[in-house]
């Protein structure tokens, strides 16, 4: 069996939190512009469902579609690829597997 070494990518990512879920949003290109009280309000449904049952990250892999549906907890990490796409990561894997650049 031949053994492999991980190539070194600078990747970026986010901690989803009970607080930064537009600006996680925001980070996997979904923009949002809140103009009525009526917006408002779902959103905070939105971050309310988010808090309890997590955020749907949909990646490239797997799946019919060729993309599979993943659920991100408050406390993951949520990394954006090397191809642009996004996928969820436990903390105590991003802490063993990433170290800060600066």
């Amino acid at each position: 069996m031949a053994k492999f070494r991980k190539k070194p990518v600078i990747i970026e990512a986010i901690q989803l939190t009970e607080t930064n879920i537009s600006e996680v949003l925001n980070f996997m290109g979904q923009t949002i512009r809140l103009t009525s009280f009526q917006e408002q309000m779902r959103f905070e449904q939105y971050e309310d469902s988010v808090i309890e049952n997590g955020m749907d990250i949909y990646t490239l892999e797997d799946g019919n579609d060729g993309r599979a549906k993943h659920v991100a907890s408050i406390g993951d990490w949520i990394i954006k690829g090397v191809q642009g796409e996004f996928y969820p990561c436990k903390p105590d894997i991003f802490e063993k597997t990433y170290e800060s650049v600066g």
